[in-house]
């Protein structure tokens, strides 16, 4: 269980963070988002006791964080944005050393080694890290946040400048990690892939909390449902008096905000002499969440 109450960071006269106040229950993934400067480092830095709020209460666990930092590392994966490697080792060499550091014996460090490097299809076949690609180097870092097999994960942009491919690996990897009962906190900036995998979301702004909640919580707030009328007609001057509508993709495109909207807008349309091609549901996206939200 975290419990974050009134956090605030100054630098000198600057707030990074002002007054950021959320729970989150354990085994959950929680995504920290908002525009260029509006805390998320700051925050995730201070959940991992790498910095000190100017004020405010973080418990972790039961653990104060704010007066006893160093109690939760044992138990804290960590991994900044940019990850910071030994490129002169190997995988293997690497992850071994990090299990050493944490204590582990030797048996149970081959152990977990190997299942990080098969979990993560870590095939660096022998190479140095510098041999290996931006990807790769990635998975290398993530596999040493889980050398000690904490239970909680704080990620810093864990897909940024990957591939498709490997970031879609990596974020399959991550939604493994809830299951596995860990809790993840991390940032990023692909809103698609927090609303994919997050059971509750922050939005930061200027370092204040604007909006925070499950996905349906936020849709809900930021404006609910609404409907998409993809349709075609020989003629849209008859339209204009009666529904608006604009282009998209060389088709022609109607919104209802409400059930009755929709079926006034589709009656138009057939009244019209439109062929109404599909229907779709929309929700506002965290996209446009932080659009509306602004800088």
């Amino acid at each position: 269980m975290i419990t974050a109450h009134a956090l605030t960071k100054h630098y000198g006269d600057f707030p990074a963070l002002d007054n950021v106040t959320f729970d989150l229950d354990d085994a959950e993934i929680l995504g920290v988002i908002g525009h260029n400067g509006a805390g998320k480092t700051t925050l995730l830095k201070i959940m991992a006791g790498l910095i000190t709020p100017t004020s405010g209460d973080l418990t972790i666990d039961g653990i104060d964080l704010i007066r006893r930092p160093f109690d939760l590392k044992e138990n804290l994966g960590y991994l900044p944005e940019e990850s910071r490697l030994y490129e002169t080792m190997t995988a293997d060499a690497y992850l071994s050393f990090f299990g050493e550091i944490y204590g582990m014996p030797k048996a149970a460090i081959r152990t977990r080694r190997e299942e990080l490097l098969t979990g993560l299809a870590l095939e660096s076949e022998g190479k140095k890290i510098a041999e290996l690609s931006k990807g790769m180097k990635r998975k290398v870092a993530i596999a040493r946040s889980l050398m000690h097999d904490p239970g909680l994960l704080i990620y810093d942009e864990p897909t940024s400048g990957l591939d498709p491919m490997t970031s879609r690996s990596v974020l399959d990897y991550i939604k493994g990690l809830r299951e596995e009962g860990k809790t993840v906190i991390f940032s990023a900036h692909n809103l698609f892939q927090v609303e994919e995998i997050c059971d509750f979301v922050l939005i930061l702004r200027r370092g204040q909390v604007v909006a925070k909640g499950t996905m349906p919580e936020l849709r809900e707030a930021f404006g609910s449902i609404t409907y998409q009328v993809f349709f075609q007609i020989p003629d849209p001057v008859i339209l204009e008096t009666s529904v608006a509508y604009s282009t998209h993709d060389g088709r022609y495109l109607a919104e209802a905000r409400s059930i009755d909207d929709l079926n006034r807008t589709t009656t138009a349309l057939a009244a019209g002499g439109a062929v109404i091609e599909r229907i779709e549901s929309h929700y506002p996206t965290l996209e446009e969440m932080l659009l509306r939200i602004g800088r």
